[in-house]
This record gives structure tokens, sequence and C-alpha cells, in this order.
């Protein structure tokens, strides 16, 4: 294959923005915020798993005690009613006698029941607290997240910016390298791993860093300008310049 010496170089101008598409792409995926946000996230998964448990627990005390409240005032009730036929005497006396036991034993059903709901409540107390301090974290680290993926954002949108720019300046420059070396600099690019041409800096490649034996080395010198050589090592284009020592 053979194209103009200044074509061949002009190729280095492609390939340098390449590379520089490859490092924002690099840059891109690899911003600190991407894993800051991810830790983040899920620290903010596990509060509002915690938060939402301790919710239930506050939601299925408020039940419970709403229920306790309620057998105490049915004891209550119940108890009024036998002090107030107690009181009216209406009753022989053996069933007034009844009614005593049965306001003692129900005296002590209501302490026990009190103390049900005391112990209830405690515990919806707590539940509270807990949700309290559950939803106040959860406000905070979403705070955090909510920082880190603006600042996400904004670094990703600087960078999509020259990402945006260097492609046209790339598909400016390729647009006048001939389409056959373009094609075959596309082709190693996408082969050797985003390099498809490198210069030839005295007898090294600048592709793969390796210096070429003095046989090959001659061979490239004796070669016309307009040929398209390519490394023995690496396969990648070589483009001859005035550093390149020929």
């Amino acid at each position: 294959m053979n194209a103009a010496p200044a074509d061949q170089i002009r190729l280095l101008d492609v390939q340098a923005l390449d590379i520089r598409l490859q490092q924002l792409a690099h840059k891109r995926k690899s911003l600190p915020e991407h894993a800051e946000i991810e830790s983040l996230t899920k620290d903010l998964t596990q509060l509002r798993d915690l938060l939402v448990a301790a919710q239930t627990e506050e939601s299925d005390c408020g039940r419970e005690q709403t229920k306790s409240e309620q057998d105490v005032d049915q004891v209550r009730q119940r108890a009024a009613r036998d002090q107030q036929r107690l009181d009216s005497g209406a009753a022989s006396p053996r069933d007034l006698e009844n009614l005593q036991r049965e306001l003692v034993s129900l005296a002590k059903r209501q302490g026990d029941l009190e103390e049900i709901v005391l112990e209830v409540m405690e515990r919806r107390e707590s539940a509270q607290e807990r949700v309290a301090e559950l939803t106040e974290r959860v406000s905070a680290v979403q705070g955090k997240n909510d920082d880190a993926t603006a600042r996400r954002d904004a670094a990703q949108g600087e960078l999509d910016a020259e990402a945006a720019s260097v492609t046209k300046e790339r598909e400016l420059i390729a647009g006048s390298v001939p389409a056959d070396l373009l094609k075959l600099y596309d082709r190693l690019r996408e082969k050797q791993g985003g390099v498809g041409a490198a210069r030839l800096n005295q007898r090294r490649c600048e592709g793969c860093r390796m210096e070429l034996d003095i046989t090959e080395f001659n061979e490239i010198r004796a070669a016309k300008p307009d040929a398209v050589v390519r490394c023995e090592n690496c396969s990648r284009i070589l483009v001859r310049t005035s550093e390149s020592g020929l």
C-alpha cells in the first residue's frame, strides 16, 4: 500500500485523537464518584430496610397498644357495672359476695393489663425514637448521594463535551486521510489495543516500544517515501518522520 508521506503523518494526528478519546472514556468510567455513589446507595438500601422494619415495629406496637387499652377499658367498664350493682345492694348476699370476689379479680386483671399497656408504650416509644433516628440518617446519606450524583453528572458533562469536540476534530482530520489507509489503520487499531499507527523514532517503534533490528531498519530506510511500512514486531503502521533517523 502506498500513501503520501503527509497523509501518513496525518494518521498520527488521528491516532493521537483516538488515544485521547480512549482516555476520556476511561476517565468517565473510572470517576471516583461512581464508587462513592455505589457505596452510598448500598448504605441507603440498608438504612431504608432498617427504617421500614422500625416503622413496621412502631405500627405493630400502636395496634397492640390500642388493643391493650381496649382490654383495660372493657375491664374497667365491667368493674364499674359490678361496683354499681354492689353499691345498690339489690342482690342476694351470695350474689353480693360473688360480686366482691369478681371486683377483686377484675382489679388484678386491670392491673395486669395496665402493665402490658405500659410495656407496649415503652416499646412503641423506643421504636418511634428508632424511626426518627433512621429517618435522619437516611436524609443525611441521601443528601450525600445527591451531592455525589451532581458532581458525577457535572464531571461526565465536561468529559462528554470534550469527547464531542475531539470526535469532530477526528472526523475532520480522518476525512482527509485516504480511505484505504484509514481502513487499514482502523483494523489494526481495533486489533492492537487502540493503537494502529505509531511513530518510528530512530530504530524504535513507539507502538510496541521495541527496537527494530538493523536489517528491518535498513529495509525501511530503503523504502520509497510513499510506501506504507509496518512494524515487524507488532504489525502496526510505522510512520516515518524527521525523527526517524533515516
